[in-house]
This record gives C-alpha cells, structure tokens and sequence, in this order.
C-alpha cells in the first residue's frame, strides 16, 4: 500500500534539506574564517605611495629568483642579469601554505656559493616562499615564490 505524501512530509523533507545547505554554510565560512592568513599590508593607500619607487629600484637589480624543496631543504636561487648568483646583504621570509598560517615556517638560509639553502618540514601541494632580500645598496627585493613540492 502506497502512503500519501502531505503537506507535513513536504515541510520535513524541506527543513531537512535547508538545515543541510545551512549547516555545510556556516562550517565553510568557519574554516574560511580560521584559516584566512591574514592581510598584506596594514594600510594599503600607505603602501600604493612608494609602490612604483620600490618597483622600479627593484627591478632595477635584475634578479631573477627561484626555489625548489629538495631532500628537506628549501634551496633558493637568485641571479642576476648575468646568470651569476647573488648573496643579499640579508634574507628574510615565511614559508609556508598560500590559504593559512598553521604550517608557516621562518627559514634560516645559509649561502653555499650558488644557492641559498634553508631545512623545512614539507608535504606534498603547492607552497609560498613570502621573501625579503637587503641588496648590498639598501634596495629590499621583495617577492612571492611558489613552490611546489611532490609527494
């Protein structure tokens, strides 16, 4: 024997199927929220000021830098025009995942002739290397490296 489908059965199936939707919402926007690195710059009409100044010396240098994860270390390139490695006065960054802080690491690099190298804890996925490197004329390099490390 077949039931009949009423009004009441009918406002079940809806208020269960919303409360779903609702539900898978607000955990969603949680994560996103609990996750979110942060913002750049604490005054972004602050920073637009110097922006083209800072640019312009930056690429000035020449550098063209490059990272890869080998074997446990973060092993970072910078070149100049030439093709001739670069030592910064200093180097400064975060490394870690593009969407949240919870694996971000400071390396500590250490110059071998070629490459600037630093150990880190990876997994497999694509990560960000935020980098400040000191020119030995006071210009700061900055820039965003994406790495990607198999598994």
């Amino acid at each position: 024997m077949a039931r009949e489908l009423t009004g009441k059965h009918v406002l079940i199936g809806m208020v269960v199927a919303f409360s779903i939707i609702i539900g898978v919402n607000v955990l969603m926007a949680t994560q996103a929220i609990r996750t979110f690195p942060g913002l750049e710059v604490k005054n972004s009409y602050v920073a637009s000021q110097n922006f083209d100044a800072d640019r312009a010396a930056q690429l000035a240098l020449g550098w063209d830098v490059s990272a890869k994860v080998e074997q446990g270390e973060l092993l970072l390139s910078i070149v100049d025009a030439d093709g001739t490695p670069v030592d910064p006065t200093s180097i400064t960054g975060t490394f870690g995942r593009a969407t949240s802080v919870q694996d971000d690491q400071t390396p500590d690099f250490t110059f071998d002739g070629n490459v600037h190298r630093a150990p880190v804890t990876t997994n497999g996925g694509n990560w960000n290397l935020r980098m400040v490197a000191v020119a030995p004329d006071g210009t700061e390099f900055r820039q965003r490296v994406v790495v990607y490390v198999a598994q």
